[in-house]
């Protein structure tokens, strides 16, 4: 059986309909996990659960999550679960459910890699529970926008607008860092619903506390200059600014930590269909031959639809040189389900 589908996410706790919580409706509240006499727990092992969650997500950033989130599943329900049912100090046991929510977060980003959204709504909505149990205000805003970048991917621009205010609304006192990361995707919602003026509105807030975080720190971490300069291509696409979003999500590749392999599959694929759009048909192959450089490194969900949609695209063109050596080469890496 798929652990990910087993008891730690509880199935009973979720309706049908996606409910979202608030953050007064869940603080402090757990009423899914009791204290059990299996073991007692310390310090130590939230050490683990914390230390698990980091290596699991740098696997994931590395290689995508195809193998990576049944290792995070797996690890939920054999060793996390059974932690929160253990007897434990209030502190101890309140940074537990803090770091089973951070890998519930991360283990529903993966589920949303491989396409399986229903299941990754599940996982975030778990993570939103723990995070209010153990008063973790970061990962609760984190879940929330993790969720309306999911509904903004798969086009339901008006539920990723309400999941990114409330994000927003639930961080008043939000770090410069995360009050861009919060900005940026309000931005690329607006944009969707064609609120023009909110759009650049956020865009700008987005900027604003990007330069007062990097002023402080030049770590790449969560939301950098790479992560704005996507969200202001997303929003240029959504506007039907096509030029400007290439030129955006150009200087988006530039900034990016080349680490981030899935990701930058994914970005500059996205650029290469744009280049297409506009006419520049070689550029976009010359684009789409760094996607088939790196996508043999990484297993992921996306990026097999990436490299799927490369094919359906550059089919009507196979009779110019470049698109037909793009075609050839992809061929030789690619799984045979899809280039047909």
């Amino acid at each position: 059986m798929d652990p990910s589908r087993r008891s730690v996410l509880g199935v009973s706790l979720f309706s049908v309909a996606l409910t979202v919580p608030n953050w007064p409706d869940v603080v402090g509240r757990m009423e899914a996990i009791q204290t059990g006499r299996v073991q007692h727990i310390g310090m130590p092992d939230v050490h683990t659960v914390v230390a698990m969650t980091e290596r699991i997500s740098e696997l994931d950033d590395q290689f995508g999550g195809r193998h990576a989130r049944p290792m995070a599943a797996a690890f939920l329900v054999n060793t996390v679960a059974p932690y929160l049912r253990a007897d434990a100090t209030e502190e101890v046991r309140k940074a537990m459910m803090s770091a089973a929510s951070d890998l519930c977060y991360l283990t529903g980003y993966m589920a949303v890699d491989e396409g399986v959204h229903g299941l990754a709504q599940k996982y975030y909505l778990k993570a939103l529970e723990l995070a209010g149990a153990s008063e973790d205000h970061l990962t609760f805003c984190t879940t929330l926008r993790g969720m309306s970048v999911q509904a903004v991917d798969i086009g339901h621009g008006r539920e990723a607008m309400k999941l990114a205010n409330s994000a927003a609304a639930a961080s008043p006192n939000a770090g410069p860092r995360m009050r861009a990361f919060l900005a940026g995707q309000q931005a690329h919602a607006a944009a969707q619903l064609g609120e023009r003026n909110n759009a650049f509105r956020h865009l700008k807030e987005a900027e604003v506390a990007m330069e007062k975080a990097e002023s402080r720190s030049k770590t790449f971490g969560s939301y950098n200059p790479s992560s704005l300069t996507y969200h202001i291509g997303q929003v240029r696409y959504e506007l039907s600014d096509v030029r400007g979003s290439i030129e955006a999500l150009e200087e988006s590749d530039k900034l990016r930590h080349q680490s981030f392999r899935r990701n930058r599959i994914r970005y500059l694929s996205m650029l290469a269909e744009r280049q297409l759009e506009v006419g520049h048909l070689e550029v976009a192959c010359a684009t789409w031959k760094k996607v088939v450089d790196i996508y043999p490194q990484v297993q992921s969900g996306q990026c097999d639809r990436s490299i799927s949609n490369m094919y359906s695209r550059i089919r009507p063109y196979l009779k110019n040189r470049a698109a037909q050596a793009l075609y050839e080469r992809a061929r030789s890496i690619a799984p045979d389900p899809l280039v047909r």
